[in-house]
């Protein structure tokens, strides 16, 4: 029995709690929905019209300048020579009757005297130059000595050189051209420089000097 009061009894004290609890959040949700009303709306501001710059026109193009023609080239062709017509001499007919056609008169010639003519003769011609050639009266002289070692060698030779001749004849200088050893050139230029002897040349008779190519022959059967 005692227990059966106090559960009545903690009944209306629930129910009080939760009634106060659903008023307190209406309460807050009205608030909740009523507050935009109570805030002051915005003043809307006046429209200010701004100018925005077009953008500058485009430039006009260039005009098109016109090509220049091109002339064709003409070649100029010469002009033709003009023929003059024949002049045909007429004889004059004004003519006295009864006198004779005078002759042109000529002014008088004078002579001036130039002085004495001189006159230039012709350059003479040079003389031809006449070779030097062997003087015969040495003519046993012109062959050299064999050389001994070519002879051991059983060898022919053959020597060419120049020789520079003087006026009196004797050989002054001898250059080499060909030989087939030195022994052969050897003997060769030691006997011209001291036994051949030559006719000199001549220019106009005058004796001059003058070189000469000589070749010597060496020959084994002529050296037995």
């Amino acid at each position: 029995m005692h227990a059966d009061t106090r559960y009545h009894a903690s009944a209306p004290r629930s129910v009080s709690f939760g009634a106060a609890l659903a008023i307190n959040g209406a309460i807050i949700a009205g608030m909740i929905f009523a507050a935009p009303n109570f805030l002051p709306k915005p003043q809307p501001k006046p429209f200010k019209g701004v100018n925005i710059p077009l953008p500058p026109p485009p430039q006009p193009a260039d005009p098109v300048k016109p090509q220049p023609k091109v002339e064709k080239m003409v070649t100029p062709t010469a002009p033709r020579p003009t023929i003059p017509d024949p002049v045909i001499p007429t004889t004059s007919t004004n003519r006295i009757d009864g006198t004779d056609v005078l002759p042109d008169i000529l002014p008088p010639t004078r002579t001036v005297d130039t002085g004495p003519t001189t006159v230039i003769d012709p350059p003479k011609p040079v003389p031809a130059l006449i070779g030097a050639s062997t003087d015969p009266r040495f003519a046993q002289d012109f062959q050299p000595e064999y050389p001994s070692q070519e002879i051991r060698a059983q060898r022919d030779g053959l020597v060419t050189l120049r020789v520079l001749i003087g006026t009196d004849g004797r050989v002054k200088a001898v250059e080499p051209v060909s030989a087939t050893s030195d022994a052969f050139f050897a003997v060769t230029k030691r006997q011209a420089l001291g036994k051949w002897r030559f006719r000199p040349a001549t220019r106009g008779g005058v004796a001059e000097e003058s070189w000469k190519t000589m070749t010597v022959r060496f020959r084994i059967e002529d050296a037995r």
